[in-house]
């Protein structure tokens, strides 16, 4: 039953819902249906701020403790940390100063082919985002995170870049690139079609090395590229998922296929 339930979770990101496109909503409420499962990602060491990101809700299933919640963030905003630092997961953030609940990292991986975690939290305000179909190159695309740790952003744009190298199967693209522009503390927010489905995460974005002069010598920072924003696919999901331990996704997802988009 368990195996059931994940590969449920998986198809609905490989299919899609083709038939919610022939009835497709408007800006205004594809922007409300996808803003609220979005969350920001917080790390403290002796309970002080040192590191935050974005990610988004994907799945949500009724405890005896409330409700757990799977949420997808990217895999080096959880890397570098100790044991001893708290990990947690700000909801309904989007309406302010948010919710804060401790979370549990459930699966981890930070590698040149696979940047993802997956944390466990529990929150009656888990929103679990849509998945969607793969986006083709010039597809609209929205962008939700938190920048420098701040207020949610909200960016659209289209698909800029995508790797003409694979063919066959779109389920199967690699990476590919938006031309939304984000900055630090982006990583991990959800990269939406126009139908409001969740087509992947921001990974990362290509920066410039800016000089200046400093009181004794030259000094540079690292900007932000705009229109250069890299995105983890839904592949890549799909695969870490099936990586992950299975029991302790199976047991935390729940299979809502006929509500995925």
């Amino acid at each position: 039953m368990q195996s059931f339930m994940l590969c449920v979770l998986i198809l609905t990101m490989v299919v899609g819902c083709a038939i919610n496109s022939l009835c497709r909503s408007s800006r205004e409420e594809i922007i409300q249906q996808v803003v609220p499962s979005s969350v920001q990602i917080v790390l403290e060491r002796e309970g002080r701020r040192y590191r935050s990101g974005s990610g988004v809700a994907i799945a949500a299933r009724p405890s005896g403790q409330g409700t757990e919640c799977l949420v997808l963030t990217s895999g080096h905003t959880l890397s570098q940390r100790l044991d001893t630092d708290q990990v947690s997961v700000l909801f309904g953030r989007h309406r302010g100063a948010g919710s804060k609940v401790s979370a549990v990292l459930v699966a981890h991986r930070d590698t040149d082919e696979m940047d993802l975690a997956l944390l466990r939290a529990t929150s009656g305000e888990c929103v679990p985002g849509q998945f969607g179909n793969p986006p083709a190159l010039g597809d609209a695309i929205w962008v939700v995170a938190y920048p420098w740790g701040r207020n949610m952003t909200l960016v659209s744009g289209i698909v800029s870049q995508v790797n003409a190298d694979q063919f066959g199967d779109r389920a199967a693209a690699p990476r590919f690139i938006v031309d939304a522009s984000v900055s630090y503390g982006s990583s991990g927010g959800g990269v939406y079609n126009e139908d409001g489905g969740l087509v992947g995460i921001v990974e990362g974005y290509r920066t410039a090395r800016v000089s200046f002069e400093g009181n004794t010598s030259a000094q540079y920072v690292n900007v932000p590229v705009p229109g250069e924003t890299y995105v983890v696919p839904l592949a890549d999901i799909r695969r870490f998922l099936l990586d992950a331990d299975e029991n302790e996704v199976a047991d935390h997802v729940t299979a809502t296929k006929d509500s995925h988009r």
